[in-house]
């Protein structure tokens, strides 16, 4: 009898033992994949966000980008407009200079982004198929593809300041520049926006989820 009582008990025993070894690994199943969902929503609402001004200009963005023949590169045309203007004002991807040679002479969205997505089907020619190096002379200008082509052949970070230094060290007036951003400063990169590929990548992700 007493040997029965004593398995009967271990047998108990065992059983509790088990439960609650299942209910700890439930716990922290649960508690992890809590966290895990907290850590995810964080990642999400840090990325920079659309402004509804852009989004609205998607129907005329698809448009141009098939007459230009960019299909394909509507998300990263949208993305140029939002570091160009946030999608605001009469010229959103602020194409004045490409169009006239110089800034507010176009005062109408729908020929801004014409000939924004114009002058970006250009780009993305002469830089040969270099999607950064296309979006980085958007900001420099064409004169920035030679300059990559004759010094490494691709765009690279370097090769941006580098430009952006020698432009604004080389510029008749430097007053007419201000360093976009305080870490362009250290080098002394006055010239346009040295980390304009960055930026633009970063929103045309936040794009590609949606």
């Amino acid at each position: 009898m007493r040997l029965k009582k004593k398995t009967k008990q271990a047998f108990y025993q065992v059983i509790i033992v088990t439960v609650l070894l299942f209910s700890m690994f439930f716990v922290i199943s649960f508690l992890s994949m809590i966290g895990s969902q907290e850590s995810k929503q964080k990642e999400f609402t840090s990325y920079p966000k659309i402004t509804e001004e852009v989004r609205q200009y998607r129907p005329l963005v698809d448009k141009y980008a098939k007459e230009y023949g960019v299909s394909g590169y509507e998300d990263v045309l949208l993305a140029m407009m939002m570091q160009e203007s946030g999608g605001r004002g009469n010229d959103p991807m602020q194409s004045s200079e490409s169009y006239c040679g110089e800034r507010g002479c176009i005062d109408d969205p729908k020929l801004s982004i014409k000939q924004g997505v114009y002058y970006f089907s250009k780009v993305l020619k002469e830089a040969e198929g270099d999607l950064e190096l296309a979006i980085q002379s958007y900001n420099f200008g064409r004169g920035f593809i030679n300059y990559v082509l004759e010094e490494s052949g691709r765009y690279t970070q370097d090769v941006a300041i580098d430009f952006s230094q020698e432009m604004y060290e080389n510029a008749p007036d430097k007053s007419i520049y201000t360093c976009l951003r305080e870490e362009a400063k250290q080098y002394n990169a006055c010239y346009g926006d040295i980390y304009y590929v960055k930026s633009v990548m970063e929103y045309r992700d936040v794009l590609a989820l949606e």
